[in-house]
């Protein structure tokens, strides 16, 4: 996994984002946002990464100003469409899907259920000056940590200087 305290590896990539396919541009978060939460699972659908993605968007991270948030998973472009579409989610979707990005932040996974290079199930998070403050995984994606990597994320982002709501995290949802 990434260190803290390293420059972020940037990237651009393609992704769902607001119900089309963009591309997605990491410099240009970083420069208009005091924090970027990167937020990785390997494939779209799985129960654990989806509940994650949906604390996220039910605490309201994506709908500020100073905070940008990217999920990143390990599955394709058409997949996270119906993805999105299905859960509502706010926040652009990459597709890593041959885990360069994963490779470049040390969160690529060997093989998973049957795949392999694919993304770890993790979060990140950069600050406005590039620099990772925040890097936490699990052992495997289908793992009920609690708290989970992202409800921890809430006090690095504190400290960066948002005052923002700490995820509920609900593994037993309709995913």
């Amino acid at each position: 996994m990434i260190d803290l305290g390293v420059k972020a590896p940037d990237f651009i990539a393609p992704a769902v984002s607001e119900g089309r396919g963009v591309e997605l541009e990491l410099f240009r978060l970083v420069e208009q946002h005091e924090a970027v939460v990167l937020s990785f699972a390997p494939a779209d659908f799985v129960p654990t990464c989806t509940a994650v993605f949906a604390a996220v968007r039910d605490a309201g991270w994506h709908d500020r100003e100073d905070l940008a948030v990217v999920a990143l998973t390990g599955d394709s472009l058409f997949a996270g469409f119906a993805y999105a579409d299905r859960f509502e989610f706010p926040f652009p979707i990459v597709s890593d899907f041959h885990g360069g990005i994963a490779e470049s932040y040390d969160l690529l996974a060997e093989s998973w259920e049957g795949h392999s290079q694919i993304p770890r199930r993790a979060t990140v998070v950069i600050d406005g000056d590039w620099t990772v403050r925040f890097a936490e995984a699990t052992t495997d994606a289908l793992d009920r940590p609690a708290p989970s990597p992202v409800q921890n994320a809430t006090a690095t982002l504190r400290e960066i200087g948002l005052d923002v709501d700490r995820p509920r995290v609900n593994y037993d949802g309709p995913w």
